[in-house]
């Protein structure tokens, strides 16, 4: 059955992923964003007049119920790493993901989900973790059977983590390891789209428990510490580089400067790397939606390649690897 998905958010890194496996199974898109310009990039994804632009902000109510307007489903994918004027954690977070679920259920939008992220907690130590975790609670507020997505960190051919320290580790004499015992589970973008659908799906086919919808938290098959995801890059792009571990009361110094060589690094984004970012096991997640998690070593190698010396014609040498 062809059904209308408005996607809030759909010209980002999932977003993007999630319009091409929507519309490959033939469903109408409408892709909600402030940016319609950008969005534009996803009509060759789909068949002519299969996706719709269209405009809309969160913190602009009228826009959101003209998005959610006749749609079936619908799907928030907004978020930010770091405040941006009036965009701050609080306004895009928590009251926007309320905004965005209240003009679903006003529209009658049958089917809801909400990524939000591992980590939501309303007594975390960073005001994302907080944001997330009153987001979620709004999200459910105004869509109780809504199905609620919180993936570990998202790895995929645009991402921003692996391309950014792979570029670093291609670049820099030296690795800056920070908040090296954090653990993660990486999870590939690929799986939590698919994760998505699968918890529309339910929705529509009346399988989720009453009186509320579902949490998923996302991860895929291995749990690696940041020091290990490093490591993996260095061989992954062929480059032996030695790893520098920086002690806590250096990074927390250059969190106030907000810089990290290769990457913006803020205050609260190191206050989210004193946590682990695992999958809570007593949550359902990919395997309860039917997706067998892919790993990184898996998938990543595909757009690495760019990084190795010689670019994508270059090959790792067998004994490369970080130095210790």
């Amino acid at each position: 059955m062809q059904r209308l998905v408005t996607i809030v958010g759909g010209s980002g890194f999932i977003g993007r992923v999630l319009v091409e496996r929507l519309a490959r199974r033939g469903d109408r898109l409408r892709v909600a964003v402030r940016n319609r310009a950008r969005a534009m990039r996803l009509k060759p994804l789909a068949d002519v007049g299969q996706i719709e632009i269209r405009a809309a902000d969160l913190l602009d109510p009228p826009t959101l119920a003209s998005a959610m307007e006749g749609a079936d489903a619908a799907v928030n994918l907004v978020g930010i790493l770091a405040p941006s004027g009036r965009y701050g954690f609080e306004a895009v977070q928590a009251e926007g993901a309320g905004a965005a679920a209240r003009a679903a259920a006003a529209a009658g939008v049958r089917a809801y989900a909400h990524v939000s992220a591992i980590g939501a907690d309303p007594a975390s130590p960073s005001a994302y973790g907080r944001s997330k975790a009153e987001g979620e609670r709004q999200v459910r507020a105004a869509m109780p059977s809504a199905a609620i997505l919180r993936p570990s960190l998202v790895f995929g051919p645009d991402d921003g983590f692996t391309n950014r320290f792979a570029a670093l580790i291609a670049s820099a004499p030296v690795v800056p390891v920070i908040a090296g015992d954090t653990r993660f589970q990486p999870v590939y973008v690929v799986d939590v789209a698919d994760a998505i659908i699968a918890a529309l799906d339910r929705q529509f086919e009346g399988l989720v428990p009453a009186p509320s919808g579902e949490t998923y938290e996302l991860g895929g098959p291995d749990i690696m510490t940041m020091r290990e995801i490093l490591r993996f890059l260095a061989r992954a792009t062929g480059h032996a580089k030695p790893f520098v571990e920086v002690p806590d009361a250096v990074a927390r110094l250059i969190a106030s400067f907000g810089w990290l060589p290769g990457a913006p690094l803020t205050m609260d984004q190191y206050k989210m790397l004193g946590r682990d970012n695992v999958a809570d096991p007593s949550l359902p997640g990919l395997p309860e939606l039917g997706i067998t998690p892919t790993a990184l070593a898996a998938a990543a190698p595909q757009w690495l390649e760019r990084y190795r010396p010689g670019g994508r014609f270059g090959r790792p040498r067998p004994d490369s690897a970080a130095w210790s």
